[in-house]
């Protein structure tokens, strides 16, 4: 988050004040209904981004080591980790994290109760602001530095990439001196309004190291452009989605397309219906037209029994179907006189036809033979014997291979 076109927003003694981007060396304070509703129209026509600054004081910041085993836990475990270094019950307190590192994070502890109030305290701004950062880090830093805010009887202190705390000043000097148990910086910024006295507060080491300005947060947040995220916005405290207003706005727009769809669904229903009933009228015709064919039998994807059915009588076999083979011996007994088809067996596996001919002589049923081989079928004669007046004799008749 870059404070280039963010408004930083403080609470100090109780009252909010207004850092806009670019600030003076004064705050703005919005103290009134109408100082939040100018602030209110100011950042919309800018399109301001908004931070609020934790104060120092109420805020803890820690750095965390942890293995790889306890990373795959950390939101659920956090707590217990930390309950040896604090002095309250776990349960009101409310944790933030930042990894700066895969392994290595800073925390930032406060109470629920605190958080509770300083939703409070922004509430009448209208605004949402989703980014509360701790007032320590805030101010300017480098590495081998220490920036130090004096504002009245308060003092604020950031050490480290996120590290830092705020006091009383009458406790600045203990603190320091407990803070360069952990190592020492080379130089320390001081922001204050008297160099003497704001001087005097700093350890003996330390004040050499000094490099005193006169300013105030105003003039720290000029010389800050990327504090770390670490949000106090986490777990139950995250920003959430504007549900109720989305649906204030939306909810005309959802009922009609709620109706929409419930007719929709209805005329697909109804259509559903009546294809249902158009499709039980069709497989009764289709069933009535089967048994037009064949009476008995169970009706069975009627279709493919009667496409069989077909197949079987034009012949499926390798000698050729039976009707052109019985058209085409037809057509030979028919053109010699007195002669006539007894019986008729034919066999679709095979491909045959056997017949039983009556003639008038053994010469007519030899021009038969000889009549069906000439029309592409090949005819064996298998017997012959006379039958009163006539000669019957029984040939065999199949396709050419």
């Amino acid at each position: 988050m870059s404070l280039q076109n963010i408004a930083v927003i403080r609470l100090l003694d109780e009252q909010l004040l207004c850092y806009p981007p670019g600030a003076g060396e004064q705050a703005l304070s919005l103290d009134s209904e109408d100082a939040l509703r100018e602030f209110g129209e100011q950042a919309a026509r800018n399109r301001w981004g908004l931070c609020f600054a934790a104060p120092a004081a109420e805020v803890r910041l820690l750095d965390l080591s942890i293995s790889a085993e306890e990373k795959k836990h950390l939101a659920r475990s956090l707590p217990f980790m930390l309950e040896e270094q604090v002095a309250e019950d776990i349960d009101a307190l409310h944790f933030a994290t930042l990894a700066l590192e895969p392994l290595h994070y800073a925390v930032a502890l406060c109470r629920h109760q605190h958080m509770e109030g300083w939703r409070e305290h922004l509430a009448p701004l209208g605004a949402t602001v989703n980014h509360w950062l701790p007032e320590p880090l805030l101010l300017p830093w480098q590495a081998g530095e220490w920036c130090l805010l004096l504002e009245g009887d308060q003092a604020v202190l950031r050490s480290g990439v996120c590290a830092g705390f705020g006091c009383e000043r009458a406790l600045l000097p203990l603190l320091l001196e407990a803070a360069l148990a952990e190592g020492e910086p080379e130089a320390v910024i001081v922001y204050g309004s008297d160099q003497a006295e704001d001087c005097a507060l700093l350890p003996a080491v330390l004040q050499s190291r000094a490099r005193w300005r006169r300013g105030n947060l105003c003039s720290a947040l000029m010389l800050v452009d990327t504090p770390p995220a670490l949000n106090l916005c986490q777990g139950s405290y995250a920003a959430r989605l504007p549900l109720q207003r989305w649906w204030q706005e939306w909810r005309l727009v959802a009922s009609v397309f709620a109706a929409v769809f419930c007719l929709q669904l209805l005329a697909t229903w109804l259509d559903y219906r009546s294809l249902a009933a158009e499709n039980l009228n069709l497989r009764a015709a289709r069933e009535a037209s089967y048994r037009q064919v064949s009476p008995q039998g169970v009706v069975n994807e009627p279709e493919l029994l009667l496409k069989r059915q077909l197949d079987a009588l034009r012949g499926t076999g390798g000698g050729g179907a039976f009707v052109p083979l019985l058209d085409r011996v037809g057509q030979v007994l028919e053109g010699e006189p007195g002669a006539r088809l007894a019986s008729l067996n034919y066999s679709d596996r095979g491909g045959e036809m056997r017949m039983n001919i009556v003639a008038s002589d053994y010469e007519s049923v030899e021009r038969i033979r000889a009549g069906i081989n000439a029309s592409g079928l090949n005819a064996t004669m298998e017997s012959s014997n006379a039958q009163g007046d006539g000669v019957r004799a029984r040939i065999r008749v199949e396709g050419k291979g």
